[in-house]
């Protein structure tokens, strides 16, 4: 199955699935994807990948800024933003590692309602195939679906290396918005990459907090039928099939 996928007008459209999970079972593909954001694509390209679900996770003025995704039937757009503080563009005065698990816990902490209410429709097998969103695809998306795979079983290795993989679609998008929108204010590099030690960190931390994934889940509204929902719909019956 395909990881990545070319969907004009994106840089960073990808599938989660694949990653093994709970009790020898594996992700599910085509269940969960995660994107920059898609305003800029065609309305024929996620019908062909049989999305139901949008979740956008910008702020409101990002959504009137860039516009939203097309409208097609059968889709449902879910409008969801965590609250959490402007980033601002200022090189950090400490490891980036460091910086940018900070600005996670941030988001978790201040954005805990925004980011159960993602979660929660991620849980219903009913709204798949989803796409989680926000404006690069790294962080507010990078979040919400590092939760989701550790919710499933996914190892803290694994949930890092997906994370990383939108350090090189932040270049690919970084060089179209110097060459289309010169205007524009590009983000610092240390801004646009993704370092797996700092999803690590993010995680680790979570856990010291919250006991585990799984307990800041529930703090953030999601229930015992809410995970197991999760689980069965995005894992494999058993290990090595798919249905």
């Amino acid at each position: 199955m395909e990881r990545s996928y070319a969907l004009d007008g994106t840089f960073n459209f990808r599938d989660i699935g694949g990653y093994a999970g709970l009790d020898g079972r594996t992700v599910r593909w085509r269940r969960v994807f995660r994107s920059d954001s898609p305003h800029r694509v065609s309305a024929a390209e996620l019908p062909a990948l049989g999305v139901r679900t949008v979740i956008d996770l910008r702020r409101p003025r990002e959504v009137a800024r860039d516009g939203r995704v097309l409208d097609y039937p059968g889709l449902d757009y879910r409008h969801i933003h965590p609250e959490h503080p402007e980033w601002g563009l200022a090189a950090p005065g400490e490891s980036l590692e460091r910086f940018i698990a900070d600005r996670y816990r941030e988001l978790a902490s201040l954005g805990t309602e925004g980011i159960g209410a993602a979660l929660k429709v991620i849980a219903d097998p009913s709204s798949a195939p989803v796409v989680v969103h926000c404006v690069a695809g790294k962080d507010r998306t990078g979040v919400v679906c590092a939760l989701t795979l550790s919710l499933v079983g996914v190892s803290d290795d694994d949930v890092a290396a997906d994370y990383a993989l939108s350090t090189a679609a932040s270049e690919r998008f970084s060089a179209w918005l110097r060459a289309s929108l010169p205007s524009a204010e590009v983000p610092p590099a240390p801004f646009m990459s993704s370092p797996a030690a700092a999803m690590h960190l993010f995680l680790e931390e979570l856990r010291a907090e919250h006991g585990s994934i799984e307990g800041y889940a529930k703090h953030a509204g999601l229930t015992e039928a809410d995970l197991a929902a999760l689980r069965s719909h995005l894992l494999t019956p058993e290990a090595g099939a798919e249905r």
